[in-house]
């Protein structure tokens, strides 16, 4: 069987699968053979999601680029146990949430997820949100203002759509406990956004 063969079964196959997959499908099997160019081209199809998904869980923008940056690394180096059972870009995610709570794991200036007390965290209040330079609080602005267990709840269940059991996997927490973050979450950008 010759390139071109290979090529055209493997454009089709991809096309079947729409536009998008064509593109990711294409280049991930390049990449994965080692083609610089082809995961460049990823890269810039999936950093702007996968930068968006890094700052939402931990809130701050220069930590949020380099776990972007660490994902990506991940997932060059990680790109030869890419199946293909789904598509790359929710590889991606998957790996780029793991990267951010890796970190959370191994950083001692960070609170444990597990050991937050949710009764010691101040309410959002008119008041403050006025006193910020800005006039309003946006969605954006109010997500990273959430305790760190809080934001990371909200974010993996109502923005990505991670199931309680999944969160409970993924940050070592209780079901209940990420039930009880997700609560105070949403009560606090309630708050936030009156």
């Amino acid at each position: 069987m010759d390139v071109v063969t290979v090529c055209s079964e493997e454009m089709f196959e991809a096309q079947r699968q729409g536009p998008a997959a064509v593109d990711d499908r294409l280049l991930v099997k390049r990449a994965g053979r080692g083609d610089r160019q082809a995961f460049e081209a990823l890269y810039r199809t999936h950093v702007k999601r996968v930068y968006a998904l890094c700052r939402r869980l931990c809130g701050d923008p220069a930590l949020a680029e380099d776990l972007c940056q660490e994902t990506f690394v991940k997932a060059w180096t990680g790109l030869p146990s890419f199946r293909g059972k789904s598509a790359f870009g929710t590889w991606l995610h998957r790996v780029a949430v793991n990267t951010v709570l890796g970190h959370r794991r191994w950083s001692d200036s960070r609170e444990d997820l597990r050991a937050e007390d949710l009764s010691t965290v101040a309410p959002f209040s008119a008041a403050r949100a006025e006193s910020q330079p800005s006039a309003g609080v946006d969605l954006e602005r109010a997500i990273a203002r959430l305790p760190q267990g809080a934001r990371a709840v909200f974010v993996l269940h109502d923005v990505e759509g991670y199931l309680h059991r999944e969160i409970s996997e993924m940050t070592g927490m209780a079901v209940g406990t990420s039930k009880a973050h997700l609560h105070r979450a949403r009560g606090l950008l309630r708050e936030a956004l009156e």
